[in-house]
């Protein structure tokens, strides 16, 4: 039986968001039934309002950064009761038996993972719908708890900018000892400057705003280097481990290139098309060097390393 919930939805391309009563499923035996306290807003949400990613089906309620809390669950949870406070970020099903989905990284899933908006339910064939509504239904496996302790608000960006952030970090071995670079101070860049930081490695954020400089080390960034001035990018030539890439939209990648270790990369988290200018390969082969891209993170790694982001989150504040 589906449930009518309030909600705030685009219903085309150009027109704001609006209420809009949204049926949720039923809930079947392995669900949690969320009463949403708090959800963040994304850059993602814009562009699946605006279509700008040419896959959006309307109406859609945007929203995954989720955080609320459980009003009851179905009869074969196991891990949530009514009460508990948890989260859902930028999922809320796999296929559960691919490869990907086996090793932790169901954002991989090679039948594709089920977003929590804009998706398609793989049982019912309905269409998710996001955090930007009174309650929403989860398969537990997608579900993770969140220490009560945390301002609750504030907890909220980790479950899509943190992951997204925190992956990369994770992934190259960000530590002591490690030179990571952040460019951009937008919503995913002052997520990885703490996080990096947080982790032990010596930060520096690339930013064009000679304005940005005091908040960059307010959050964690050990340096600042204008990446619009030549003689600054040289100076740190061959220096990072670890680039973190958070801009949005297309830019030049060429000058960030030669600021790689040996063997380093840079991961693109922000801004998803071609490229322009193309790359030059020649600095990258001279060093072999990566340049990458990350999707979010799987469940185990929101799961399996809550208690860092959380600690992190909470240490540096907002």
């Amino acid at each position: 039986m589906t449930t009518n919930v309030r909600s705030y939805a685009a219903t085309s391309a150009t027109s704001p968001l609006g209420p809009y009563t949204l049926a949720r499923r039923s809930t079947r035996k392995d669900d949690v039934v969320i009463d949403i306290l708090y959800c963040g807003v994304c850059h993602s949400d814009l562009h699946t309002a605006r279509n700008d990613w040419g896959w959006s089906s309307y109406p859609v309620v945007p929203g995954h950064e989720i955080v609320g809390r459980v009003l009851s669950v179905g009869s074969d949870v196991k891990k949530f009761k009514a009460g508990d406070i948890v989260g859902v970020g930028c999922m809320v099903d796999s296929c559960g038996h691919c490869e990907a989905c086996d090793e932790g990284h169901e954002q991989f899933c090679t039948e594709g993972m089920t977003v929590t908006y804009g998706g398609v339910d793989r049982i019912d064939g309905t269409q998710t719908h996001g955090g930007y509504s009174e309650k929403i239904v989860v398969k537990e496996g997608f579900v993770v708890r969140i220490p009560e302790t945390l301002d609750l608000k504030a907890t909220a960006p980790l479950l899509c900018a943190g992951i997204t952030t925190w992956s990369p970090l994770r992934n190259w071995g960000a530590g002591p000892g490690k030179k990571v670079a952040v460019v951009g101070l937008g919503g995913l860049g002052h997520m990885a400057l703490k996080l990096a930081k947080a982790m032990g490695a010596e930060v520096t954020l690339f930013t064009r705003s000679k304005g940005k400089e005091e908040d960059a080390r307010r959050l964690g960034a050990d340096h600042v280097v204008i990446s619009s001035n030549p003689a600054g990018m040289a100076a740190v030539a061959g220096q990072f481990h670890l680039i973190v890439d958070t801009v949005p939209y297309v830019h030049d990648l060429n000058p960030y290139i030669p600021t790689l270790h040996y063997k380093g990369a840079l991961v693109l988290v922000g801004y998803l098309g071609p490229l322009d200018p193309m790359l030059n390969t020649v600095p990258m082969i001279l060093g072999d060097k990566v340049v990458a891209g990350s999707l979010i993170g799987g469940i185990a790694r929101y799961a399996g390393n809550a208690r860092f982001l959380w600690r992190t989150w909470h240490h540096f504040g907002r």
